[in-house]
């Protein structure tokens, strides 16, 4: 992971008439979610492997 961004970003799901925003932003351990429309709400840290676990799940 030596190319990841540090910064808050969209997630490519969202649209500009989807309620259903996301920002991530990758961490040197893994990767940071929150809810785009309530930034100061808080986030979710997943470590890699949970994430990459995840992401392996949507792909079935």
């Amino acid at each position: 992971m030596s190319n990841y961004r540090t910064d808050w970003f969209t997630s490519s799901y969202s649209g500009p008439n989807n309620n259903s925003c996301v920002e991530a932003r990758f961490t040197g351990r893994g990767i940071d979610i929150r809810d785009s429309k309530d930034r100061q709400g808080g986030h979710l840290s997943f470590d890699a492997d949970r994430w990459a676990d995840f992401l392996r799940q949507l792909d079935r």
